[in-house]
């Protein structure tokens, strides 16, 4: 009886597993939550050169903001005037608010940066990672 329950438990824990998100898998749509201080997720993964939509929420009490760097590009530990030319994309979103809105992913594959660019939310630890992979 003991190794049947095993086995159920084993085989469930699986199936679950298959079906919850999958942040390596490239999606069009991004779905995410800011709160203070941090994005949830903070990895997302989108095909290279495609309309993806964001979902955004902010259920924090503080203005934020979801801004994806130029890949090779970081805010490092402070988003400053410095980095405004480093930015790809980005939108703000207010206490409680909501954006539903698109932007065109980068064409070139790689790793960029999140951040939300309001001062002190780097370095409380609102950082994300957005991976474009090739849609070949």
């Amino acid at each position: 009886m003991k190794k049947n329950l095993f086995v159920w438990i084993v085989a469930g824990s699986l199936v679950l597993a298959s079906c919850g998100g999958n942040s390596s898998r490239a999606s069009k749509k991004i779905d995410v939550t800011m709160t203070d201080f941090q994005f949830q997720p903070n990895t997302f993964t989108v095909p290279a050169g495609e309309e993806i939509t964001l979902n955004a929420s902010n259920t924090g009490g503080v203005v934020h903001s979801f801004v994806i760097m130029k890949q090779g590009q970081t805010a490092g530990t402070e988003f400053n005037e410095q980095d405004k030319p480093n930015v790809f994309w980005q939108v703000e979103i207010l206490p409680g608010g909501s954006a539903d809105t698109t932007f065109t992913a980068p064409d070139e594959p790689g790793e960029y940066e999140i951040v939300c660019h309001i001062p002190g939310h780097v370095q409380a630890g609102m950082v994300g990672k957005l991976n474009v992979v090739s849609g070949k």
